[in-house]
């Protein structure tokens, strides 16, 4: 099965987002592993914004475990309260950063990553069970469009969780 994620000739990112979330939702559409739904709708994320990283990490236990993503080699464990997505997942909100190097504590995985947005997903329990992380090579790439259409994104993958 071959899928095109990227509008063609856009850059609107609302149009780009309204987009994927139609076709992720086929994309996704009677999936029950939560593994392979992270695994493409990382990469689905990845092949429409070619972004520095795109991924998840998993809740397991005291610590964040690197899951599915996409880009260079990432950091893991990660601390609760350690770092962008430690910190998203001990306040369970969305934590945008426009200078990673400006954000205290951060953990640097890549030199290239120059921004960074990171959203909890909550699980069936309601607590926060995974978080999306998505960091840019470009400063302060992320904003309101990216913070709406990555949690619609979420969403979809959020009934999977325990």
């Amino acid at each position: 099965m071959s899928h095109s994620f990227a509008p063609p000739g856009t850059a609107d990112r609302a149009l780009m987002y309204a987009e994927l979330l139609a076709q992720a939702r086929a994309l996704l559409d009677g999936e029950k592993d939560v593994t392979a739904a992270m695994a493409n709708l990382g990469s689905a994320i990845q092949q429409t914004f070619h972004w520095h990283w795109v991924g998840f990490y998993r809740v397991v236990g005291a610590e964040l475990v690197v899951g599915p993503f996409q880009g260079p080699v990432a950091c893991s464990p990660i601390g609760r309260g350690k770092g962008v997505c430690g910190t998203a997942w001990a306040e369970g909100r969305t934590v945008t950063v426009p200078d990673v190097d400006a954000f205290p504590g951060h953990i640097a995985c890549s030199a290239g990553s120059r921004s960074e947005i990171v959203l909890p997903l909550r699980g069936r329990s309601g607590e926060v069970a995974a978080l999306l992380d998505v960091d840019s090579s470009s400063f302060n790439d992320f904003g309101p469009v990216d913070e709406h259409g990555l949690a619609g994104l979420c969403a979809l993958i959020e009934p999977m969780l325990p």
